[in-house]
């Protein structure tokens, strides 16, 4: 599907799923509680964080046939804080701090927790502590497009240090609660190396260019052989070419992603469904 980035749909809806569940298991079953993964624009990051809200939350039968099914024995729940900071751009600081607090509020009334304190930082902070105390069980953390709310400031000294600030202390919680955590996952485009996310987090893990997820996100030759085998002889019939120069001609056009070495050959993930959902390569 085209501009479906939640799992639980995708799976409901019987849409194509490309299997990313072992990788999933791999990080929540590796030394480590704090992760953080970027990837370029439009790559399935937020696909990644809805598959890992939907892991957490126990929904097993979702993940049905899926590599992970095979893998794990336990299907734990645990309580998740889902935060998409996708809607925090272009603002100024007093913005930003009301979306964070709107965004705070959302997950507060899912656990039927009401706090007014003004402070996005102090929220998250109850949020966290009194979801442990509620459920008696560790609080998974999913922040995605972390970095959304300074992307557009990057080159913007004056702006990007305030808006930096505001984050920093958005996230500080995250470090003094590591005993309530079970697992807190970061997704973004960029490293901002001095957000002190990182620096506060110092065991904070950076997987995006470890070789064990280089296809974590996108999809793999094999992925796109094995599992879009339809569609490429779809495209070939429309195109009026064999499945080999058809084949040869995605990899011309999207193939090229390689996040460390050795590495598989990832294709960009929106590029290919656009380009079967249009019957051409552009």
């Amino acid at each position: 599907p085209l501009g479906i980035q939640t799992f639980s749909r995708i799976r409901m809806e019987d849409n194509l799923y490309v299997d990313k569940t072992e990788y999933v298991y791999r990080m929540t079953h590796t030394s480590g509680k704090y992760f953080f993964l970027s990837r370029p624009r439009r790559f399935g990051k937020s696909l990644l964080v809805s598959t890992l809200r939907s892991y957490f939350e126990g929904k097993k039968e979702l993940f049905e046939g899926l590599a992970i099914s095979k893998m794990e024995k336990e299907w734990k729940e645990y309580p998740v804080l889902h935060f998409s900071m996708a809607g925090g751009k272009h603002m100024e600081k007093e913005q930003l701090e009301r979306y964070l607090l709107y965004i705070l509020q959302d997950n507060e009334e899912r656990f039927g927790i009401e706090c007014d304190a003004p402070d996005p930082n102090v929220r998250l902070l109850n949020l966290i502590k009194t979801v442990n105390l509620q459920t008696g069980k560790q609080v998974v953390v999913l922040i995605d497009e972390y970095d959304a709310p300074l992307l557009d400031v990057a080159h913007d000294e004056e702006n990007l240090d305030v808006l930096r600030n505001t984050m920093r202390n958005f996230y500080s919680p995250l470090k003094d609660c590591e005993p309530l955590l079970r697992f807190v996952f970061l997704a973004g485009i960029t490293k901002f190396s001095q957000l002190s996310i990182f620096s506060e987090l110092n065991n904070i893990r950076n997987v995006s260019m470890d070789e064990p997820y280089a296809a974590i996100c996108g999809i793999t030759k094999e992925e796109l052989l094995i599992q879009m085998s339809d569609d490429i002889d779809e495209l070939a019939q429309h195109l009026e070419l064999n499945r080999e120069e058809t084949v040869l001609e995605l990899k011309k056009h999207y193939d090229g992603y390689h996040f460390c070495w050795p590495s598989p050959d990832v294709f960009n993930p929106y590029s290919l469904l656009n380009c079967f959902a249009d019957g051409k390569i552009d």
